[in-house]
């Protein structure tokens, strides 16, 4: 899973980051803009795109019927 954090105390954000790096460079951020300050803010979990991972099985349902439709259509 990947996140991004934010910071609590003006407008900085990370990348998408795995939770280990993203608290590394979050706590590195405080450390040289608010020092000491404790870190804190958000964190966005970023949610898989559903409609990404289905797309492909539509297409090849759409496919399959296209295909069944042909074959039932010969004359």
């Amino acid at each position: 899973m990947v996140n991004r954090y934010w910071c609590g105390e003006c407008t900085f954000k990370t990348p998408w980051l795995a939770e280990p790096e993203g608290l590394r460079r979050q706590t590195e951020h405080y450390a040289a803009k608010h020092p000491g300050t404790p870190p804190g803010g958000q964190v966005e979990i970023r949610r898989r795109n559903l409609a990404r991972v289905h797309r492909p099985l539509l297409l090849v349902a759409v496919l399959l019927a296209l295909l069944a439709a042909v074959a039932t259509c010969r004359p």
